[in-house]
């Protein structure tokens, strides 16, 4: 008996707890929907930064509230800030709780992804929105401007402009690589001709049997006329060298001779005049 006592309070006190929480939300709720309600009045005067404040504040206090988040994303895209406005959207679509929430949604995203010109991605959104809204008119006519602007869409020029400078870069490098083997070759082609040169010059130094040629054989006619310039010129009345020698030479000779006779006389004894004859 006790525990089905036991049982029924429990019972009685899950029921109120569930009861109490289901009213905090409904004034969470209703709290949310009243900064929403604001802001929706904000818009409507074009005051767009207050009433900015007051979505905020609604989310605040509901983070799941849809009309928080897609009243947002439709001021947002009002303003031309579609980058805000598709992720505001994107969360509406989180957050839904029934088909028409995400109808309106994917039908939002698939007009923001047409202003940035995106036209595949915004036949895939407005598909989906048909999805949730197959009746919806005006999605299935945004659907058939996607498809044919989807038809001209051009692909995208950055990819087709790396393949092109990967392509250039690659032509450049083998560019690259053929002039370095061709600047080795010319190089090593350089230092043979450089030894070979070398190996000449040192055998024209020596004569046919190996040894040194005479500098004066290298000597053209210009450089004797030079060295014919650089020798001393003898001046008028001067004794050239050859000829001081030769005079030289021959005082020592009749020096000798008299030297000579001199000898001769003292072994025979007789006396020898050293004065001079006057």
């Amino acid at each position: 008996m006790k525990q089905i006592i036991t049982y029924i309070l429990l019972l009685i006190t899950s029921f109120s707890f569930a009861q109490d929480l289901e009213k905090e939300q409904k004034k969470i709720t209703k709290k949310a929907d009243n900064f929403v309600y604001e802001a929706n009045e904000l818009v409507s005067n074009d005051k767009f930064i207050s009433a900015e404040m007051e979505y905020r504040k609604a989310l605040s206090t509901k983070p799941t509230s849809v009309a928080g988040t897609y009243n947002l994303g439709h001021s947002y895209y009002k303003k031309g800030n579609y980058e805000e406005a598709l992720y505001r959207n994107q969360q509406t679509i989180k957050n839904a709780t029934n088909k028409e929430e995400k109808h309106k949604a994917f039908h939002n995203i698939g007009n923001i992804l047409m202003q940035n010109k995106k036209c595949k991605e915004a036949v895939e959104a407005f598909k989906n929105a048909l999805r949730n809204n197959p009746n919806d008119d005006e999605t299935r006519y945004n659907l058939g401007l996607a498809k044919e602007c989807a038809k001209n869409e051009q692909p995208p020029q950055e990819e087709d402009n790396k393949d092109d400078k990967d392509k250039n870069k690659d032509q450049n490098e083998d560019n690259q690589d053929q002039k370095d083997k061709k600047e080795e070759g010319q190089d090593k082609e350089d230092q043979k001709d450089k030894g070979d040169q070398d190996k000449k010059e040192g055998e024209d130094e020596n004569d046919e049997d190996g040894k040194p040629k005479d500098d004066k054989q290298d000597k053209g006619e210009g450089d004797q006329e030079k060295e014919e310039q650089q020798k001393p010129q003898q001046q008028p009345g001067q004794l050239s060298p050859q000829q001081i020698k030769n005079l030289l030479e021959a005082m020592n000779n009749q020096e000798q001779k008299v030297q000579e006779k001199m000898n001769a006389e003292k072994a025979k004894g007789v006396k020898v005049q050293t004065d001079k004859d006057w």
